[in-house]
């Protein structure tokens, strides 16, 4: 029996979670799990249900629509494997942790194909087999560079991009050919330690605390909606080594959980924040 996911954002009112409910008992519909949130602040309201049976997604969608405020937001998706790109520059430590987990099938995707901008990380990929394409940056214009980069991410036609710290500064153009489908990680020292070596900078600062943010991509440098952020402490005795060991593994973790939450469509953006269900 086919299962389904339904995610609705609109605004709230009164009777919304019985009417819904009611427009899924007529189709036959049994919910197995539910989740639902109000922002008093915006009265918007957000709910997430895992719902099996014969779906007739058109009826669905028209009969929802009709018992719900306008402009209402529904999507409604098939529970499967979502197809994935990932981007990386020459670093291992988070694309191998999201290979691996990949491979060892802890991640509810299909990933089509990693595309880096440098060779360094072809042999890593290609042990799990998993097309790698290199498409080199040297003498390009950005712009030339991101037009070779958006044409090959859409022979694969990806539900999600994920910057498995793919180390370039991506345009506008390319946001807005991949709307809230773009993932990203960075240690949360920005804006702080801006440089080649933030851990450096930070253990002679001798901060305390490292951690880091997986988030979407937008127009705005590293500061679009946060979805998982994670932090790790540390100590006088570490070197700004360790700091980085430190620091890599909770970006692993970060972006890791970040992911499972988009693969499993938790995340609902809410103006420049997130709403996980």
């Amino acid at each position: 029996m086919d299962k389904y996911i339904l995610l609705i954002d609109t605004e709230d009112a009164k009777g919304l979670v019985y009417n819904i409910s009611k427009v899924l008992f007529a189709n036959n519909l049994n919910i197995e799990q539910n989740a639902e949130y109000v922002d008093s602040e915006t009265n918007k309201f957000f709910m997430r249900t895992i719902i099996s049976g014969n779906v007739s997604k058109n009826i669905l969608l028209k009969e929802l629509n009709e018992v719900l405020p306008p402009n209402a937001e529904i999507k409604l998706n098939k529970k499967t494997k979502k197809d994935v790109v990932i981007l990386a520059t020459k670093e291992t430590h988070v694309l191998g942790d999201l290979l691996i987990r990949y491979i060892d099938g802890e991640l509810n995707a299909d990933i089509k194909a990693v595309i880096a901008n440098h060779e360094d990380l072809r042999d890593l990929v290609e042990k799990f087999g998993i097309p790698f394409t290199c498409i080199s940056a040297e003498g390009m214009e950005r712009e030339t560079h991101e037009d070779l980069m958006i044409e090959e991410i859409n022979k694969y036609e990806p539900e999600l991009i994920v910057l498995a710290k793919y180390m370039r500064i991506l345009t506008s153009k390319f946001v807005g050919n991949f709307p809230k489908k773009v993932l990203n990680i960075h240690h949360s020292f920005l804006p702080a330690f801006i440089g080649a070596n933030p851990y450096k900078q930070a253990h002679q600062r001798g901060v305390k605390i490292i951690g880091a943010t997986a988030h979407y991509v937008t127009n705005d440098l590293d500061e679009g909606p946060i979805i998982s952020q994670d932090v790790v402490r540390v100590d006088h005795s570490y070197s700004w080594q360790d700091m980085r060991k430190a620091g890599r593994n909770v970006e692993k973790i970060v972006l890791s959980n970040a992911f499972q939450l988009l693969l499993d469509d938790k995340v609902f953006v809410h103006g420049n924040k997130t709403v996980i269900l």
